[in-house]
């Protein structure tokens, strides 16, 4: 696949087929994508597959979580800022209503919301997960080597004919899934990821993201 053709196709996948997924495939994607830039050559990225029967572990921990009405914990940081401003705050929540309006859930329907909601931590189907994490000590340029790592591994996977989901939604669940995964106490959770096939079935996946046009955001000097 060209590059370009993998950056066109990659979309966040909200519903994936059972079909299993290579594990010696994803180690030659995640290994590969260890090119990705980084400052200084820190590589601060962790990366944890989880698969088959650890999985279906963490999707039961998950159910019951959500079934007894557990409150998340408390998050490590703010997955977006606490005052989120125009044309951010704008964005978030068009993208967010052009998926319930796929899905046929309209706003007034806040129980139908909250149980698709609860689709990311099944991983929308997925049979493969990964979690990414980080040393504590690390700042934000670190942080930013994460996502180009990230998205290097996202790209590497549409060759692959596999796709993907990136989900900070994880963020609010350190302590379940530091446990599962057995995060040492230096090491904070970034997020996670849903790899799979898509199902070309169902509504969801037809979502494409606006993007806003380049003249809001770039500017050219001396040419």
């Amino acid at each position: 696949m060209q590059i370009q053709d993998a950056v066109a196709s990659r979309h966040s996948i909200r519903a994936f087929l059972p079909t299993p997924v290579d594990p010696e495939a994803i180690r030659k994607v995640l290994t590969l994508a260890a090119r990705a830039p980084s400052g200084g050559n820190l590589q601060p990225w962790h990366i944890d597959v989880v698969t088959g029967d650890a999985l279906a572990g963490l999707r039961a921990q998950m159910r019951r979580n959500l079934m007894e009405g557990r409150e998340p914990e408390p998050t490590e940081y703010d997955i977006y800022p606490p005052h989120l401003r125009s044309p951010w705050r704008d964005r978030r929540f068009q993208v967010g209503e052009a998926m319930y309006a796929r899905l046929g859930i309209p706003r007034e329907d806040k129980a139908a919301r909250r149980r698709w909601f609860a689709n990311n931590f099944d991983f929308f189907g997925a049979p493969m997960a990964l979690f990414c994490s980080v040393d504590r000590s690390m700042g934000p340029p670190q942080w930013s080597d994460l996502g180009m790592y990230l998205q290097t591994v996202m790209l590497l996977l549409r060759g692959e004919g596999l796709d993907s989901c990136a989900q900070e939604c994880w963020a609010i669940y350190p302590v379940t899934i530091g446990k599962a995964i057995e995060l040492p106490p230096e090491r904070m959770l970034f997020c996670g990821m849903a790899i799979g096939h898509r199902n070309r079935e169902h509504p969801v996946n037809g979502l494409v993201s606006d993007r806003a046009p380049v003249e809001e955001w770039l500017r050219f000097r001396g040419a």
